[in-house]
């Protein structure tokens, strides 16, 4: 029965046995399609999106939750197309489209409002707040961040509730941390980590760990921030998410780097930039140019790196990435040797300032 094998496969989603699920949902789609359920259909759809885009495979991600659209269409299913276009924005959020993102959380935003829908316009603002954030518009970022854990908790205690507030905290300590309130960063992923830990969600557990990490390096203790950032590495290989995967490996790099170790920095970095190639990560691979350049300068290699991080920058304005086009121009100021002009930072409304060389890219 497809019934079971729904069932079945959504047990191996919640334990993060993401390939186990992925198969179980499409042979439960093959007979779902045989029978002509709709739901079923339906179900199978959103599901093998969601996996999809938690791993890695955007395109595909986006191939799913495009069928999912046009079958509400058929059914006139309004909840069906809004859970569908928000996961279709995430797959594109990833994939550094974060224009067009804002344009489906917004009409997804519309239906669930209509529909007096407090789970998903909490999750359609959650969605909102990383996209605000991969754009650089950091107070916008916050504010949805903010309404969209206000609703959660409104929710109640059940795991739903919990598992929606947890992310909003993981999202707000990374928003917090390029705003430059390192502090506030570290509280937000404690208390993730501690719900996530409760909950049971080897996915949040990492990427808590991951974003504690990242705190301790911000503040300048990099042996904590190996020690968690270790654990976020270990959760996401056992679990096949490559995605975060990468994002860590680029952050071992930064403590690398911060830590006087550029050579052992740069091979984190291009280890990184294979997975976000993989993954068509453009935000990814210039964040690894980034970093990459600096390097290269602290190697004495002046050329290559301001060549590497000039290639970051006109990627960055290609694609309205505003944070990292000002870290593009502080270190090309720096390594140029002219007087660094660091109010790029005050505009996009982050207190985060140009130091020396290295740059501590958050």
């Amino acid at each position: 029965m497809p019934d079971t094998l729904f069932r079945e496969a959504e047990i191996m989603r919640e334990t993060a046995r993401y390939k186990e699920a992925l198969a179980l949902y499409r042979k439960a789609l093959k007979r779902y399609t045989t029978l002509g359920d709709r739901e079923g259909i339906s179900g199978c759809l959103l599901s093998l999106a969601d996996i999809c885009r938690m791993i890695g495979e955007f395109s595909r991600s986006s191939a799913y939750y495009t069928r999912a659209i046009s079958l509400s269409k058929e059914a006139r299913d309004r909840v069906m197309r809004a859970d569908a276009m928000a996961g279709l924005g995430l797959s594109l959020r990833a994939l550094g489209k974060w224009r067009d993102a804002l344009g489906l959380f917004s009409l997804a935003k519309r239906i669930y409002t209509e529909k007096s829908d407090t789970n998903g316009m909490a999750f359609v603002l959650w969605a909102e707040g990383g996209a605000f954030r991969v754009g650089g518009e950091i107070g916008k970022a916050l504010k949805a961040l903010r309404a969209a854990k206000k609703l959660y908790l409104s929710m109640g205690a059940d795991s739903e509730a919990k598992k929606g507030t947890s992310y909003c905290l993981c999202a707000l300590g990374g928003v917090s941390r390029v705003a430059g309130l390192f502090d506030a960063s570290m509280k937000y992923y404690t208390s993730a980590n501690a719900l996530m830990s409760s909950l049971g969600d080897r996915f949040g557990v990492a990427y808590s760990h991951c974003g504690i990490g990242n705190a301790y390096r911000m503040k300048g203790n990099y042996r904590e921030a190996i020690r968690h950032l270790r654990k976020a590495e270990a959760g996401y290989r056992k679990i096949g998410d490559i995605v975060s995967y990468s994002y860590t490996l680029w952050s071992m790099g930064m403590t690398a780097l911060l830590g006087g170790r550029s050579v052992t920095a740069l091979k984190y970095f291009e280890e990184a930039s294979v997975y976000f190639r993989k993954t068509k990560d453009i935000r990814g691979l210039i964040h690894c140019r980034l970093a990459s350049g600096e390097s290269l300068f602290l190697r004495g290699d002046l050329r290559g790196s301001r060549s590497t991080i000039a290639s970051a920058l006109r990627d960055s304005l290609k694609n309205d990435f505003a944070l990292e086009a000002c870290h593009a121009r502080v270190l090309l100021d720096s390594i140029n040797g002219r007087e660094v002009n660091d109010g790029c930072y005050r505009r996009i409304g982050t207190k985060l300032r140009f130091a020396a060389m290295p740059l501590n890219i958050p």
